[in-house]
């Protein structure tokens, strides 16, 4: 058959007709489940599969269109009938009037949705629908009670996160802000949103005040305001009532579950919720400055909620989180024992067993399987839990974003960053971890300008600074550079930040001493630990030790190397997981002239947490391998290791650059194959 007939033959057998029509119905149904489906609560791959199958029908139909007939003997192959006995321009004539029809339908909805916005799927996320929950005023005049205005804030901003109609901004974003701005247009142009709620709470004895107003920042109009004065034993319901008028106001549509989310009290009892405001208050400033002692009186305050609530859901889950937050980031080991493991998993199931749709409390169960068990499955599946529960959780999406990091998927893992920054646009962290994963793909100059940006947001986050220098180190070996990344973080900052946080920007730049061989300078700044404490003194005597080792001293560092063996060892006794403890060994081991025991308590920790299973801190891991077994006098093996971590997403710890000017490398500086793998250029890195 030529070109010509062949499209005649499909006109003739109306083929084309049957592609618009099936296009325009296809259209009206992913209309009608993206609408529909989620007010019913049926899961979004519900949608996904209707998308799918539509799609794959489309060939189908196409293939039936040409291969079957009306005749007037019923529906026949089309190579058994006549064509003078084919009822084709019938059905043509139907064809017609119907796609006509649905035309006329599809345009009547177009221009129904574009007069009545808020009916419109794509617009539920959209400007319209967006809110920022800003600082509540503390009128009380005892200023101790700012965790009382800050606890109110934050639960309307929490149950107005639980409403998909709406995009609410993270209260991280939302607290670097004052109460009642004055440009408030440049305040939601850079928190992207339309509408901003201004509020002031006043307490005074068992009476309590809210006064609450609804604006419209891009126009500065008032939308609605109001003010409630309840007694204190009331104060729970103010917080549903305002976040119900904001929801009405805003027309934003809710879920039956939804509504019944908005209307639910955390607990009965007043004294145990005013308990755990300062609990909540108290776990904001730790997470802020990642030390142990916010962190001990949030967890005391949340135990008293609950000896006066045992069935206060909110207050186990938040408990949980504290207790994750402090072993993930201030307690200096990567491994909790069993009866850690097993208290917080306890508070988490009670949680849910209370309240089995608490959003925090499967958030907590995230975190719980991500950070104690490794178990990204089983974390995926509640972080998407917590999504359906409350979209507006930028959490979820940070915590997807790490866990896809981790297991390699980088591309994910940058969208599920760029997600959370939508919610959370002035949180610096998340700028952070996207220049981190940038650093790891060897994405240099897109990691300088996320890390730069990081350091626009808050010029004294110390681990933007940190990302920055390594960026210049790896990429290009930069020194001056990377020193200059740590000018915004003045010495001074440093009583209003977390020690670790200060001992990672400690680690970083005496590290540029190392690599310039200033030994003397580097030995100075770990002369005073960032605190006194039994870890901080375990940490100042490792950093020493390694140090004097890199600068051919290890005779002399032989005593404190003995210390440092005896602590180490008797950590792991403890916490025989402990990787972090087993790379610590591994080099007081060298120092000693131990090299098997080094080699061996080295791939023990690699082993532990290979690549296949943290991308991450497994590269960290095979490089400290690496760098034990070129001390040790396996420059073969050392070799090999990097030859396979320069190609894979491991340039937070290997790069052309960094192995021209690591002293870590000294001992194979000289060796042919070494030589061989720094001459060449840096190979493409392949992920995905």
């Amino acid at each position: 058959m030529n070109p010509k007939n062949f499209f005649a033959e499909l006109k003739r057998r109306n083929v084309y007709k049957v592609a618009i029509a099936y296009a325009i119905v296809a259209w009206l149904l992913m209309q009608i489940a993206s609408q529909i489906f989620p007010f019913f609560e049926i899961p979004n791959w519900a949608v996904r599969l209707v998308v799918l199958l539509l799609v794959i029908g489309f060939p189908v139909a196409m293939i039936l269109a040409w291969a079957f007939e009306l005749t007037p003997e019923g529906i026949k192959r089309a190579e058994d009938v006549d064509v003078s006995k084919s009822l084709t321009r019938k059905p043509g004539r139907k064809l017609d009037f119907f796609i006509i029809a649905v035309l006329l339908l599809v345009i009547g909805i177009l221009v129904f949705q574009r007069l009545h916005p808020n009916v419109s799927p794509a617009v539920s996320s959209s400007l319209e629908k967006s809110i920022a929950v800003l600082p509540f005023d503390n009128l009380s005049r005892d200023p101790d009670n700012a965790y009382f205005s800050d606890g109110i804030q934050d639960e309307i901003l929490t149950k107005l996160a639980g409403i998909g109609d709406l995009k609410v901004i993270s209260r991280k974003s939302t607290a670097k802000y004052k109460s009642t701005p004055e440009d408030l247009k440049t305040v939601a142009r850079e928190l992207g949103v339309a509408n901003v709620l201004e509020g002031s709470v006043q307490k005074a004895g068992d009476k309590v005040r809210v006064n609450v107003q609804l604006l419209d920042a891009r126009i500065d109009t008032h939308l609605w305001a109001k003010s409630y004065d309840r007694d204190l034993k009331d104060v729970l319901t103010v917080e549903s009532e305002v976040a119900q008028e904001i929801a009405d106001t805003l027309r934003a549509k809710l879920s039956p579950s939804q509504s019944d989310a908005l209307a639910t009290a955390p607990t009965r009892d007043t004294e145990a919720y005013n308990l755990f405001l300062k609990g909540e208050y108290e776990e904001h400033q730790a997470e802020s400055a990642l030390i142990a002692e916010p962190f001990d009186r949030a967890q005391t305050f949340y135990r008293q909620a609950l000896a006066r609530d045992p069935n206060f859901a909110l207050a186990y889950a938040r408990l949980a989180y504290s207790e994750l937050n402090l072993f993930w980031f201030v307690t200096p080991s990567s491994y909790l024992t069993s009866a850690e493991q097993a208290e917080i998993k306890a508070n988490i199931d009670r949680a849910l067993a209370i309240a089995p749709a608490s959003p925090d409390a499967h958030l907590a169960l995230a975190v719980f399987h991500y950070w104690g068990y490794y178990d990204y499955d089983a974390a995926l599946r509640e972080l998407d839990r917590v999504l359906e529960l409350q979209p507006s959780n930028a959490n979820a999406h940070t915590y997807r974003a790490a866990i896809y990091h981790r297991r390699g998927e980088w591309q994910r893992s940058l969208a599920e960053d760029e997600r959370a920054a939508e919610l959370d646009p002035r949180d610096p962290v998340i700028p952070t971890e996207i220049g981190a994963t940038y650093i790891g793909i060897r994405r240099w100059s897109d990691a300088e300008r996320a890390l730069t940006h990081a350091l626009a947001l808050d010029p004294h986050h110390v681990p933007a600074a940190v990302f920055l220098a390594r960026t210049y180190v790896n990429s290009a070996g930069d020194i001056g550079r990377a020193r200059r990344a740590f000018d915004s973080v003045p010495a001074e900052s440093k009583s209003s930040v977390a020690g670790s946080t200060i001992a990672l920007m400690i680690d970083e730049r005496v590290y540029l001493d190392v690599i310039e061989k200033h030994f003397a300078d580097a030995f100075k700044a770990w002369d005073s630990p960032s605190s006194n404490t039994p870890e901080a003194r375990l940490r100042q005597l490792e950093a020493r030790v390694g140090i004097q080792v890199l600068a051919g001293q290890g005779a002399v560092a032989k005593p404190k190397c003995e210390q440092a063996r005896t602590l180490l060892e008797a950590r792991l006794t403890q916490r025989p997981g402990d990787w972090a403890s087993l790379i610590a060994l591994a080099r007081t081991y060298v120092c000693l002239g131990r090299n098997a025991d080094a080699v061996r308590v080295a791939r023990q920790a690699a082993d532990s947490l290979p690549v296949e299973k943290d991308a991450f801190t497994g590269a960290s891991l095979l490089a400290a391998l690496a760098e034990i077994e070129a001390r040790t006098g396996q420059a073969k093996e050392a070799i090999k290791i990097l030859r396979r971590l320069i190609t894979a997403p491991a340039g937070q710890v290997v790069s052309v650059a960094r192995l021209k000017t690591d002293p870590v490398w000294d001992p194979i500086r000289n060796d042919p194959d070494f030589q061989k793998l720094i001459s060449e250029p840096e190979p493409e890195t392949v992920y995905k």
